[in-house]
C-alpha cells in the first residue's frame, strides 16, 4: 500500500528522495495530547529539516501534506519559517536498511534538524535487541554528524505501539507491548548517551488507538498532527540556537 497525494504548503519546499514501499508493522505514543501555541521566530528564517526512518516518517496511508514533517514544515511556515525537508524513509525498513538508503542517497549536510524515528520492523520481524542496540547507535551517530556535529540539532521519536491497532488482533498485545518497550528502552538509553533529545510517542499510541488510518495499522493525519506538534518546541529551539 503507498500513501497517495499531496497538498501545496505555503513557504515550503518538500523534497522526498525515496517513494512510500510496501506495508510493514507500526503505531504512535505520547503522554497526553499537546497542545500548540502561537509561535514566534525571530532569529532565522529558513531552516533544513533531514527526516529519516520507516512507515512513520514516510506517512503510510495518509496524504504526503498529512505526514507529520510536512506537518511540521506548515507549523513553521505559519511562524515565518521556510522549511525544506529532505526525507529519507520506506515503509518496511529496518535499521540495517535506512542505514544503506542512507548511503544510497547520500544527503549533503549540514542540516538544521535531523530527525530519527526506526525500529519498529526490527521488532516485527523479530530481530535481536543487541544487534538492533548496535544498528540503531550507529544511526544517531550518523544523525549527529548530518547535523553539524551539533547534538542539539537531532531529534529521535520513539516506537510506536502497533499492538494496539486493529491489525494486530490476531497478536498477543501485552508480548508486542513488552517487545516494543524493550526496543524503546535501546533508543533511550543510546539518545540519552548521546545528549540527543527524545520525544516520546509511545503513550499516545496507546491511549489514542482510534487514531489509525484506513489501513488499520498505521497512526492517522490526526495523529501525524500531533507528532508534528510534539516535535515542534525542538525546530523552535534549533532556530533560536
Amino acid at each position: 500500500m503507498t500513501a497517495a497525494g499531496s497538498t501545496r504548503l505555503r513557504a515550503v519546499r518538500i523534497i522526498s528522495l525515496t517513494l512510500v514501499g510496501a506495508l510493514a508493522g507500526g503505531c504512535a505514543s505520547a503522554t497526553e495530547a499537546p497542545t500548540t501555541e502561537a509561535v514566534t521566530v525571530t532569529t532565522r528564517s529558513a531552516i533544513r529539516h533531514l527526516a529519516l526512518g520507516d512507515s512513520y516518517t514516510v506517512g503510510e496511508s495518509v496524504r504526503t501534506a498529512e505526514r507529520w514533517p510536512a506537518v511540521l514544515a506548515t507549523l513553521l511556515s505559519d511562524a515565518g519559517v521556510e522549511a525544506e525537508v529532505t526525507v529519507i524513509a520506506r515503509t518496511g525498513w529496518t535499521t540495517a536498511e535506512l542505514d544503506a538508503a542512507i548511503d544510497a542517497a547520500s544527503p549533503s549536510g549540514p542540516f538544521d534538524l535531523v530527525t530519527l524515528m526506526i525500529g519498529v520492523n526490527d521488532q516485527f520481524r523479530g530481530l535481536a535487541g543487541a544487534g538492533f542496540r548496535e544498528r540503531f547507535a550507529a544511526l544517531v551517530e550518523r544523525s549527529i554528524v548530518f547535523a553539524g556535529d551539533d547534538p542539539a540539532r537531532v531529534v529521535v521519536l520513539t516506537i510506536p505501539d502497533w499492538g494496539v491497532t486493529p491489525f494486530a488482533a490476531s497478536y498477543d498485545a501485552a508480548a508486542v507491548a513488552a517487545a516494543i518497550d524493550e526496543f524503546n528502552a535501546i533508543v533511550l538509553a543510546e539518545a540519552a548517551s548521546r545528549d540527543v533529545a527524545v520525544v516520546d510517542v509511545t503513550p499516545l499510541s496507546r491511549e489514542r488507538p482510534d487514531l489509525v488510518a484506513s489501513d488499520g495499522l498505521h497512526p492517522s493525519a490526526e495523529m501525524h498532527r500531533l507528532w508534528a506538534e510534539m516535535v515542534l518546541p525542538h525546530a523552535v529551539a534549533v532556530l533560536a540556537g
